[in-house]
């Protein structure tokens, strides 16, 4: 523990391996909030370390875009990107959208598909087929879209370190604008314009931002440039944040700052039901309560993910860029389907890599086999991650002796430099991301040099995010504490995300009078013992771990369990339970 640490029930390795701390807290500033905002003492303990200040509470309840969102012209190339789109559509140019198959590059195509749609222009979208593209730009299909008179090709959240399909673009005479926020390199590949917060010429400030956010500030700057040409866009900027808001959440950026204020403005818009694709999906995937960043993330983002991982990648943009109820409603319930799909093929990869990466000891944990869908390897190395506590890449063989990966990382490993780094050292065809996600394409004989290399680069930074892990929580509470009132009062706190952390609660002593297994791997518990009431608990893909095992074999022994409060909507009134994510005996128990 460093000096300074509040150590929580003198938890030092919980179940997970991780250390547990109480949140640092000014109690005057507490006290100061919750006398001027007029909200309960805890509440106060909540916002004290969020807000950072008793003039910061206002901007944290509710962040005002006006005041948090740049003037685009600030980006390199942002102006030069808008004017060239704004002539393209004044003189009546081809232009083609190229998008990622992700939930990011469907909602950044959704976009400023809807905004080009607004002043009559028709561009060609195309998103790559994952089996039989990859990822990003390709040169087959910069070549189609040169035959079928394209004349500008504008990239969203992809492209940063394309080098040969976008020097094959400039041979095939089309212009090229990059929207993305992936890792860049010192040496960029050509293009007309490339706007990308991270890269390296760039003023600092907007690292953070998801492409979806990046391609909001460009239609801001698009929308001035064809009032300027004469074109001026029938659509309110404003009405595009829902999709801004489920990009931003489902690429898991940090959720602060410039994001945090997207996704609380999106959630309000996505609320009105104007976009009939999402208002089709929310129905399709048996939403009734008020949307949260939770619905975004692991409800509607893993069915629109599904298009691109096992079915026609374009489904998704599809969806979200109409406003026909009975166009949607068809592709909501397809998508629906190949999301379940998508749960068996990832169940089938998922125990044949658990098996692998669980004989491993290495920092990095590299598993492959042949065969795995390239649509849930992703998916995949983000559960191995979970489990093992180590960033994990994940690779299916293909018919030609190529790899396809797939990477997950952990808080403060730079995955997505690594793996650039690696392929600029020739073990990789290609490559590239951002710190906690990358892919890669690798050939069978570089395999160990990879495994070797990643380990040798990445070992000491893993090592001491794995001695850093650690749980922050906000407080105990008894069972009867763990009421709807606290619940409600979180829940109106949020969005969380990664930067800004659901607040965690620790049940004290927990007596777990019941414990079994539902579903394939969660487990669920009743807490309560003699005097106290009734609590509802879940731990969801636990049973196979130190987790669940301990959850089912308590037996009447006291356990401190730590994780969310919430609401039960399937049981209704003022029913509350609690997500588990971990757990510790008590000293001495």
């Amino acid at each position: 523990m460093t000096e300074g640490e509040n150590l929580a029930l003198n938890v030092a390795q919980s179940l997970k391996g991780k250390r547990w701390l109480w949140r640092g807290v000014d109690p005057r500033l507490a006290q100061a909030i919750s006398q001027r905002e007029g909200v309960s003492e805890l509440a106060g303990r909540l916002l004290a370390p969020r807000a950072g200040s008793l003039e910061g509470v206002a901007d944290y309840l509710e962040p005002k875009l006006r005041n948090l969102l740049p003037n685009p012209s600030f980006f390199v190339g942002m102006d030069a990107a808008a004017e060239r789109t704004a002539a393209a559509v004044a003189a009546g140019e081809k232009i083609a959208l190229f998008g990622d198959y992700d939930v990011d590059g469907a909602t950044s195509s959704a976009q400023l598909l809807r905004l080009l749609n607004s002043v009559g222009c028709e561009p060609v979208v195309h998103i790559p087929d994952r089996l039989m593209e990859g990822y990003g730009p390709n040169i087959p299909a910069l070549e189609a879209l040169a035959e079928n008179g394209v004349r500008l090709v504008i990239f969203l959240d992809c492209g940063t370190t394309a080098f040969a399909p976008l020097e094959a673009a400039e041979k095939l005479g089309l212009e090229v604008i990059v929207l993305d926020h992936h890792t860049a390199e010192p040496v960029l590949p050509p293009a007309l314009a490339l706007v990308n917060p991270n890269r390296l010429d760039q003023e600092p400030g907007f690292g953070q931002l998801a492409a979806c956010g990046v391609t909001f500030l460009f239609c801001v700057a698009l929308n001035r440039a064809l009032k300027a040409v004469g074109h001026p866009p029938q659509i309110e900027l404003m009405s595009l944040l829902d999709l801004v808001a489920l990009g931003t959440v489902c690429d898991v950026v940090p959720l602060t700052g410039l994001n945090r204020a997207f996704v609380q403005q999106g959630l309000k818009v996505m609320a009105n039901r104007q976009n009939s694709g999402l208002a089709a999906l929310s129905d399709i995937s048996g939403i009734k309560d008020k949307l949260t960043s939770y619905h975004l993330g692991f409800l509607l983002g893993p069915r629109i993910n599904a298009g691109g991982r096992l079915g026609d990648s374009s489904l998704g943009v599809r969806l979200l860029s109409s406003d026909d109820p009975g166009y949607c409603w068809p592709i909501a319930e397809q998508l629906n389907e190949l999301n379940a799909e998508r749960k068996a093929v990832e169940d089938d990869v998922l125990e044949n890599a658990l098996a692998a990466a669980e004989a491993q000891q290495s920092p990095v944990v590299l598993v492959d086999g042949e065969g795995w869908h390239p649509g849930v390897i992703g998916i995949v190395a983000s559960r191995l991650v979970e489990r093992t506590g180590r960033p994990a890449c994940v690779i299916g063989w293909e018919e030609d002796g190529k790899g396809k990966a797939s990477g997950r990382s952990l808080a403060g490993v730079n995955l997505g430099q690594a793996v650039i780094n690696a392929r600029q050292a020739g073990l990789l065809l290609a490559g590239g991301g951002h710190a906690m996600a990358a892919g890669f394409t690798i050939e069978r004989e570089k395999l160990a040099d990879l495994h070797a290399y990643l380990n040798e680069h990445l070992g000491e930074t893993i090592a001491a995010a794995q001695k850093d892990a650690a749980l922050t929580l906000e407080g105990a509470l008894g069972v009867d504490g763990a009421n709807a009132a606290l619940a409600d009062m979180v829940e109106q706190l949020g969005p969380y995300g990664p930067g800004n952390a659901e607040p965690r609660f620790v049940i004290q002593n927990a007596q777990i009078a019941f414990a079994d297994t539902v579903g394939e791997s969660h487990v669920r518990a009743r807490l309560g013992g003699a005097g106290q009431g009734k609590l509802k608990a879940i731990a969801f893909r636990a049973r196979d771990t130190a987790l669940g095992e301990a959850l089912l074999s308590a037996q009447g022994r006291p356990l401190h369990l730590a994780g969310r409060l919430k609401r039960d909507r399937w049981t209704g009134g003022d029913a509350v339970e609690l997500h588990i994510e971990d757990a510790a005996w008590p000293e001495g128990g």
